[in-house]
């Protein structure tokens, strides 16, 4: 176990598993993983080896013979009727017949419809009456001649969840974790591996919980495939239901009128929209008209009667086009169905996630290693919903008067929910907050821009705040607009005398680089220092891995681009290792210098243990200071992403670049 696993079984015992085990158990089962976990809840939840492997059987053993496979409904119908009375695991919904005047459930998988179910079961379970609960049933069997009856019997329900969620509890073990900590933690939680992210991208996986503890939360999240946008509203919760976009009607949704039966967000936490995007669907312009209301005020009308709810709203959809293709031609709403593309109703968004930064999922991004059972995780998240830190941000910061109301409260719940998701504890510094209040600004304005692109009523709004500590202030602005208009133009500047001179005249400055930014490449960082640079030394202590390699490759290509076809460059490589690969470094240095050497480049290398400050010296007069060394890039999907071969495409990792003149 790593010391981060050792550290959450230490004092989160018994409501850890290891998320390796969910796969182990899941075989061909059809079943959301709080389902899953809540069994491995049962019996692995600890770090004993020989318990965990011999848990892991019992599970197996439970999903096999309870379990409903949809096509082995028979043989499990038969199996109650032999034995009178079996233990089942299917989703049930109940519905009311009227003329009866009884509840009647009806069962996902093992395909029994309008069986009488007791109305205590209800009264204890009420979202039994909308979308469906996964529960533990014990189904009985009796044989009757009556020519109406049924033989099942439902002796037995609970539906998927776990009860004992010690919020003090939660708050006080959270107090032995670090921020990063708690963040791996997190992830881990939700099933991914935190080395694979950087700080923003876990930021963005953990803003989708919000919708979860945090009342009547607006989330829109459009992207491309295969991002994992919908799995957390589908998977994690038993709180939270995804319906697909195209099933939502009037009736489902808010409340029945004939019946006067409450929808889905009288009982759910968060309802998520799947598949919401997509410009030729047909959807019920009257159903829109009653969620802006929702949206907007927590509180809808069907008939003569005013409901409340605190469902959250979660939109997730895929995107048509690039985004600089969006700024530049539409806006970032562009594939939405004609009747959400309204601006009125897009103005309830309290946060648009910008899907297109999240990486697709490879096998190596899911993790290992151990988090919360989700089930435990999903009880707590709905536990601090009864709270609110909205207000809480003022404490440090005064955002700008030209933000309106509806941005302040947009921006406050962004913040409320981070802070219920990060610090549950209510303890966090300065810096901290300001992560939070950064990132909550920054998905707000990304709905606000759109807004006024698309409706000329809606004006520029200066999305900054005063950080009171010191009464600087900071201007926020979102990723993709920076990339695309360069809004934050770095301060490495090239200016030019005169239009007819073509060298530029060079001069020093300071640049940062956020994590996920794209559009960079180590020519448009300090491609134009390099030239007249006959000597060069690349000072980077990591210059091992393949990418590592490959990053110091392009670099010696980008030197051969800027020098002088008739003159030598002598490049000089300082790097470290660790003692059982220098062999092979040294190898495929050597490699390096031969293919570099028909190019005029002069390539030497050595190993420094001692180094730790990244640079390029140039003999020109320039030196460029690396925060990060040469390694600024996320990893690429392989071979078959374009990113492999094309620098400004690929996501960068946090960093600052520096030029300075040398000595």
């Amino acid at each position: 176990m790593t010391e981060l696993d050792k550290k959450l079984n230490e004092h989160f015992g018994g409501k850890v598993v290891r998320k390796d085990l969910t796969k182990l158990v899941k075989g061909n089962a059809i079943v959301p993983t709080y389902v899953l976990e809540y069994l491995l809840g049962q019996y692995c939840a600890t770090d004993d080896e020989e318990t965990i492997n011999h848990g892991v059987e019992t599970v197996k053993n439970i999903i096999a013979k309870h379990f409903v496979h949809r096509d082995e409904a028979q043989l499990i119908k038969s199996t109650i009727r032999d034995k009178g009375s079996h233990r089942i695991i299917d989703k049930v919904s109940v519905k009311l017949n009227e003329q009866h005047d009884r509840h009647e459930a009806y069962f996902a998988n093992l395909g029994l419809k309008k069986v009488v179910i007791n109305d205590e079961f209800i009264k204890s379970y009420r979202k039994l009456l909308s979308g469906g609960v996964w529960c533990l049933i014990t189904m009985g069997y009796v044989g009757t001649d009556e020519r109406d009856g049924s033989p099942w019997i439902i002796e037995d329900l609970k539906p998927i969840q776990i009860s004992d969620s010690n919020i003090d509890e939660f708050k006080k073990s959270r107090k032995h974790f670090t921020k990063n900590e708690w963040i791996d933690v997190l992830i881990q939680s939700i099933g991914l591996n935190p080395e694979e992210f950087t700080q923003r991208s876990k930021l963005l996986q953990l803003a989708r919980l919000v919708p979860f503890t945090e009342n009547n939360y607006n989330l829109i999240e459009l992207g491309p495939k295969g991002t994992g946008k919908s799995h957390i509203y589908s998977e994690m919760s038993p709180h939270g239901i995804l319906i697909s976009g195209g099933e939502v009607s009037k009736a489902k949704l808010f409340v029945n009128n004939s019946n006067g039966e409450i929808g889905l967000v009288g009982y759910w936490d968060c309802v998520a929209y799947d598949e919401f995007a997509g410009k030729s669907k047909r959807t019920d312009k009257g159903l829109v008209d009653i969620m802006k209301n929702y949206m907007a005020n927590k509180s809808f009308s069907r008939g003569t009667q005013v409901y409340g709810a605190s469902a959250s709203m979660v939109f997730v959809g895929n995107t048509d086009h690039s985004v600089p293709y969006m700024l530049k031609h539409s806006d970032l709403f562009e594939a939405l169905p004609q009747d959400y593309y309204d601006a009125a109703f897009l103005d309830r968004i309290h946060a648009y996630l910008p899907g297109w930064e999240v990486q697709k999922l490879r096998n190596e991004m899911f993790t290992d290693n151990y988090g919360f059972i989700v089930d435990y995780l999903a009880e707590v998240l709905k536990d601090l919903r009864k709270e609110d830190h909205m207000q809480e941000y003022k404490q440090y910061f005064e955002l700008s008067n030209s933000i309106t109301t509806r941005d302040k409260d947009s921006i406050s719940k962004t913040f409320s929910g981070l802070v219920k998701v990060i610090y549950p504890n209510g303890e966090y510094t300065e810096e901290e907050a300001k992560e939070l209040i950064d990132f909550a600004i920054e998905n707000r304005k990304r709905v606000k821009q759109q807004l006024t692109k698309m409706d000329e009523t809606f004006e520029e709004v200066d999305f900054s705040y005063i950080l009171k500590s010191s009464g600087k202030k900071h201007e926020i602005e979102t990723l993709e607009v920076e990339e695309v208009y360069g809004k934050k133009k770095p301060e490495l500047q090239v200016e030019t005398e005169a239009p007819a001179q073509k060298a530029p005249v060079l001069v020093g400055g300071h640049r940062i680089i956020r994590d996920n930014q794209t559009g960079i490449s180590y020519q448009n960082l300090f491609g134009d220092y390099l030239v007249g640079a006959t000597e060069i030394k690349v000072i980077d202590p990591y210059v091992r891995l393949p990418y590592q390699l490959r990053n110091f490759m392009e670099l010696a290509k980008l030197i051969a681009e800027k020098k002088d076809e008739t003159e030598e460059v002598k490049l000089h490589l300082v790097t470290s290792n660790l003692e059982d690969y220098l062999e092979n470094a040294r190898e495929a240095f050597k490699q390096m210098a031969d293919s570099l050497e028909p190019l005029g480049i002069i390539f030497t290398f050595e190993f420094d243990e001692n180094i730790h400050d990244r640079s390029i010296d140039l003999n020109n007069g320039w030196k460029i200071l690396l925060g990060r060394g040469l390694d600024i890039f996320q990893k690429t999907g392989g071979w078959f992403d374009i990113s492999e071969y094309y620098q400004e495409k690929r996501q960068c990792k946090a960093c600052e670049v520096t030029v300075i003149q040398s000595s």
